[in-house]
């Protein structure tokens, strides 16, 4: 509320909330209304992600972060039973449409550079309150589909042509994540470690399996569990309808693959490789290992840790670190969607960013990657496969020549401009009549944080990716602060805590902002309560003519054994059993 200047309304909500509205409504249950509020920040610079190697400049990185949330309109019933209903008519409807509750949150963060794109999950939690809507029995869940429709829309308005993107999240089972209190209500249902893992495996395979992509670009997934081998990882691969593993997974890390610095240099270091997100358990333990050998002599000259030589050795001892060894499985999970090309078109592209001249003929190819490059700590500085043009003779001669007078120049040249500029400052005299300026008035709201430009080397920021509330990195911090000490344990307590975000995040316009969507996906129970006799994929028989179709159910009816069925008969029909002589053994005679 007090930042209601800095949360002014974006002018373009109904462009950029189009996109997101149609994803939404393709996945929601037919004729649900779900109320949706998303705040985001414009990109700032932040930390690279990744470590430079060593006598490199790390590359300049801009984050922008993402929060949606889902409402819902508490139904009459669960308000009456509350005593929350009020007295007339009017003022019923207006506070059953005033009483919101918040169902689901999630939150991604965008990096880019101008290497890559890197979407990052961090948290997504539900309150659980999801069943007052009493969705039909078989129903898919749409908070699943939720998640899956708002990264797959982030994917698409932050692709850029040419340019690698990567999808990742670290799944940790945990009973509440961003709404406090919601483990006590009796209607949430929390997924243990290795449902979870499993959860996002399904939420991220339609988008690896989705043929609308442009043509010549490879989508593929990557998972590792701590402390499983790659036979037991395969159970979280998702499955494909005939029963096989998807082909658009693989067990193991993209690491190697994702970094620009591997097609660059001729070995790279594994602290170069593994990235820094906000509470990641990997992140955590590289920066151990960076404190470890800060001041050890490999560290300043190859980039290496002391222990930890290289990426095999790092994903076996994350089994025994961190939140990997609490007892409960941990998954990783990317998704990388990049460009179909040879090594020949990548070197050439990695060295016209690089600033070379060099004619691409003429260009030596990217060595292919060594299978024991993870296996093989290198004890020398990583070099440049394209290292940059050095400086002629004449031009360094001409420059070492002239560094001492140079420099004696400079200075002479500014000691007599100082002076000017301090005689020009006292010999300037104010003369005239005063003019004073008007004060002007402000007659609108303005969100000057838009004023920069939405694409540049480095980060691509489109109207269509951009929230309906375009909040600052600070603002964004305190919205979701607040959310962390709220309660969302009983249903009232719920509705009041999302009363209370919602107005503080929506600033001057209160909280009723956001955008409403009604769904458009037809569940299957409803599909098959719709049809009736119309057509039955179980039975065998689909209707095709107007005459109305006949399930025939004989194929379906199991049939009784015959040992059974004559186990089974009423013993005043049954026979009388006879034996016969062989099987009647006499008794022997004795002499008396």
């Amino acid at each position: 509320m007090a930042a209601a200047a800095s949360m002014a309304a974006d002018p373009i909500v109904s462009a950029t909330s189009g996109l997101l509205r149609s994803r939404l409504a393709a996945v929601l249950p037919r004729g649900r209304r779900f109320r949706f509020h998303h705040v985001s920040t414009p990109p700032y610079k932040t930390d690279a992600l990744y470590s430079a190697p060593p006598n490199e400049r790390p590359d300049r990185t801009y984050c922008e972060n993402h929060f949606l949330t889902v409402s819902i309109d508490v139904p009459a019933a669960a308000t009456a039973s509350d005593g929350q209903s009020g007295s007339s008519g009017s003022s019923d409807s207006s506070q059953r449409r005033a009483r919101e509750v918040i169902v689901l949150g999630i939150e991604v963060f965008v990096y880019t550079t101008a290497h890559a794109t890197t979407l990052f999950v961090s948290k997504a939690d539900s309150t659980g309150f999801l069943d007052l809507l009493e969705l039909p029995r078989g129903t898919p869940s749409p908070i699943r589909h939720v998640c899956a429709a708002f990264v797959g829309y982030l994917v698409e308005v932050r692709r850029r042509r040419d340019v690698q993107l990567v999808v990742s999240l670290f799944a940790r089972a945990q009973s509440q994540y961003l709404f406090p209190g919601s483990v006590d209500y009796g209607g949430k249902h929390v997924l243990d470690d290795r449902g979870l893992v499993k959860w996002w495996c399904r939420v991220l395979d339609p988008l690896a399996a989705d043929v609308s992509w442009n043509k010549g670009v490879v989508v593929k997934g990557y998972i590792v569990v701590p402390g499983l081998d790659d036979y037991e990882t395969r159970v979280f691969i998702p499955r494909t309808p005939a029963g096989a593993l998807s082909p658009h997974w693989t067990i193991g890390h993209p690491l190697e693959r994702i970094s620009h610095y591997t097609r660059e240099f001729d070995w790279v270091p594994p602290r170069c490789l593994i990235p820094s997100f906000p509470d990641d358990p990997k992140s955590r333990f590289r920066d151990e290992l960076d404190e470890e050998a800060a001041r050890s002599g490999a560290m300043q000259t190859t980039g290496s840790w002391r222990s930890v030589k290289t990426l095999d050795m790092f994903w076996e001892m994350m089994a025994f670190r961190q939140e990997c060894s609490s007892g409960r499985m941990t998954g990783f999970i990317w998704l990388v969607f990049d460009n179909d090309k040879d090594d020949t078109t990548v070197a050439a592209a990695s060295a016209e960013a690089d600033g070379e001249q060099a004619d691409v003929t003429t260009t030596p190819e990217t060595p292919k990657k060594n299978k024991t490059l993870s296996n093989v700590a290198p004890n020398t500085t990583p070099k440049k496969l394209f290292p940059a043009k050095p400086e002629t003779s004449a031009e360094s001669a001409g420059a070492g020549s002239n560094v001492a007078g140079g420099h004696a120049k400079d200075r002479s040249g500014k000691a007599k401009k100082d002076r000017k500029g301090r005689k020009e400052k006292k010999m300037q005299k104010m003369r005239g009549i005063v003019k004073p300026r008007q004060a002007r008035v402000k007659t609108e709201q303005r969100n000057y944080l838009l004023d920069r430009p939405a694409t540049s080397k480095y980060y691509h920021w489109p109207a269509q990716g951009r929230g309906e509330r375009i909040v600052s990195e600070g603002d964004y911090k305190r919205v979701l602060e607040l959310l962390l000490h709220l309660d969302f344990s009983k249903l009232d307590k719920a509705a009041g805590s999302s009363r209370r975000w919602l107005v503080e995040a929506g600033g001057a316009s209160g909280g009723r902002w956001g955008f409403e969507v009604t769904g458009e996906m037809e569940s299957p129970a409803g599909a098959s309560a719709a049809s009736g006799a119309g057509s039955t994929v179980n039975g065998g028989t689909v209707s095709t003519g107007e005459t109305p179709a006949v399930n025939n159910l004989s194929g379906l009816v199991k049939r009784k054994r015959a040992d059974t069925a004559e186990g089974q008969r009423p013993q005043g029909e049954a026979g009388v059993n006879v034996l016969s002589a062989g099987l009647v053994k006499k008794k022997p005679k004795t002499d008396a």
